[in-house]
């Protein structure tokens, strides 16, 4: 333990650490070659003290809470402490060892004052593709050899130089071969980022005062959440909900926790979830504690940032075998489908206890649609991915949010309609609320949204939407919400209606609509206050039908 620092020192550095995390994230969004990255920010950052713990963490992925640090140990436990060296950078997407699929890699850069290694600067981004057996991904995989290029642990710079043919190894291996470059490139210049910025710190206001610094942002952070914990009625408190499928076939996936609160302690058990499946939704170990970080996160203390300190109250038990504690080779495309839904059933389970804490489910998953093919301007390959907006759950006290991004995927945007249509062969006929998908309460869930893509070449289309079988439930009397849907040419002979699928071949002029879920909704419909029901109707959230069966309101659209 450190000397003691003075609280305004402590202020300063704690922003000062966070700064150098966003300035981070900054560097890898504008030097980034693909969309996915600059324009949607798929990606997250983080700067780690030298035993591994988090010094300041940028906006990015939840998911991604207090696990980019599982790669330096990882790397460290394989090779010693030996191994790090300045200059030196690593890549990595095992994951068995990350948790998640292999588009998100994960470079680090260890970081030295003089000779001293003082921490470490790590980035994680979804790279477009990586040479699986469909471009951008696949639905329909069984095992983690059809997903594409898997590295364990592997300098790709050294010494300050960075490594032609392995560079150009992992470039062959993506359908985009400038874009994987360019990416991986912004993920070096994101490293380099934290690694120059850090030692001007500890040079500023020496080691000694950082690392007393350090001790005190972590012992804040451990001691408020033991606090909350610690007001939680202890027990044991259960729940549990399904996912369609794992992709390959029909049958229901499930997904139970246990939650059980003793003090200031707070264990989450998933053992009792299914084995893990032929299809792409496992996940690996480090992904479900961190799926479970989140959901903690949410209810203890969502308001600041997490650190090193953070979690200490919390202990998560996975099983070995289970479809979130998986091994090789089951595959893992849809990793996250899964902890999507182990958030929110924390949340479900802890809700009588702490029911001014807790929110109604959300619309759940990230609702993928892949659409691709050859552009008929340059007759170069293009792909477009993107996850989809939906309702999140009401809370006592407020609606849902309306199309809002998934939980798992926190700082995620939409990708803008004027790129969409610039870069590849696409118009986007329609994009607005959907109508009616909220779950109906004295607060309702927020809703959903619809839109249109028309393809004006043909292309392919996959596509990964969830939770129709468990969609958002609500608290306290309120209503579950819409289920997903995709619809092919709607109103057309060859109408067609899908939630997943692979490589469906789609001719120019041919129309997809999307439609999401919305959130559950909160308290009795019948509590509604009029004036919020009338609201709802004029905003389109609701229509008039329902504003009369549902809520009661005699005159919804206010003529008279």
């Amino acid at each position: 333990m450190s000397a003691p620092v003075n609280p305004v020192t402590v202020e300063i550095i704690r922003n000062a650490l966070i700064a150098v995390a966003d300035e981070m994230n900054a560097t890898l969004i504008r030097s980034a070659y693909t969309p996915i990255i600059y324009e949607m920010k798929d990606c997250s950052v983080a700067l780690l003290d030298s035993e591994h713990r988090v010094l300041g963490q940028s906006a990015g992925l939840p998911i991604f809470l207090g696990n980019l640090e599982a790669c330096t140990i990882a790397i460290e436990k394989q090779y010693g402490r030996d191994v790090w060296a300045p200059g030196d950078v690593w890549i990595m997407n095992d994951p068995y060892v990350t948790g998640t699929h292999l588009h998100d890699m994960t470079v680090m850069e260890p970081i030295f004052v003089e000779s001293e290694l003082i921490g470490f600067a790590a980035s994680r981004a979804h790279w477009l593709d990586v040479g699986s057996k469909d471009p951008g991904g696949t639905i329909d995989s069984t095992d983690v050899f059809q997903e594409g290029l898997r590295l364990a642990p592997i300098k790709v710079v050294e010494a300050g130089k960075q490594i032609p043919t392995l560079t150009q190894m992992i470039g062959k291996n993506s359908r985009f071969f400038h874009g994987a470059i360019g990416d991986l490139g912004a993920q070096i210049a994101c490293c380099h980022t934290g690694a120059r910025r850090m030692p001007e710190i500890y040079r500023r206001f020496g080691a000694q005062t950082v690392l007393a610094a350090r001790d005190e942002i972590f012992a804040q952070a451990e001691r408020l959440e033991r606090d909350f914990v610690a007001s939680i009625p202890d027990g044991v408190y259960r729940a549990e909900g399904s996912i369609d499928s794992d992709g390959v076939s029909d049958q229901e996936v499930f997904v139970r926790v246990e939650v059980t609160i003793d003090g200031d302690r707070m264990e989450i058990d998933l053992s009792d979830s299914d084995d893990a499946r032929r299809g792409p939704v496992n996940c690996g170990a480090t992904q479900a504690i961190a799926a479970a970080r989140v959901a903690y996160k949410l209810l203890v203390d969502p308001n600041r940032p997490a650190n090193g300190g953070s979690f200490r109250p919390l202990g998560v038990t996975v099983r070995d075998g289970s479809v979130v504690g998986a091994n090789e080779p089951f595959p893992v495309e849809w990793y996250f489908t899964p902890l999507g839904l182990l958030i929110d059933l924390v949340v479900r389970a802890l809700s009588e206890a702490v029911p001014e804490r807790a929110a109604a489910a959300s619309y759940g998953d990230s609702m993928v649609i892949y659409l691709s093919g050859t552009h008929p301007d340059t007759q170069q390959p293009w792909l477009h991915v993107e996850p989809t907006v939906g309702g999140w759950g009401a809370w006592n006290g407020s609606d849902g949010e309306d199309g809002l991004i998934n939980n798992v995927n926190g700082s995620l945007k939409d990708m803008p309609i004027e790129v969409l249509e610039t870069k590849y062969p696409l118009r986007l006929r329609h994009y607005g609320y959907r109508s009616d998908s909220c779950g109906h309460g004295q607060f309702r869930g927020g809703v959903g949204v619809e839109r249109e893509f028309e393809v004006l070449a043909d292309a392919s289309m996959s596509a990964w939407f969830e939770r129709s079988r468990t969609p958002a439930w609500g608290l306290a009397g309120g209503g579950t919400a819409e289920p997903p849907d995709i619809v092919l040419n709607a109103g057309r002979p060859d109408e067609r209606h899908l939630l997943k699928c692979a490589n469906v071949r789609l001719s120019a002029g041919d129309v997809i609509r999307t439609k999401t879920g919305g959130g559950g909704g909160f308290g009795h419909p019948a509590d509604r206050n009029r004036d919020s029901v009338e609201a709802d109707v004029a905003d389109g959230a609701i229509t008039p039908k329902v504003a009369r069966d549902v809520y009661g309101l005699a005159d919804p659209t206010g003529d008279s």
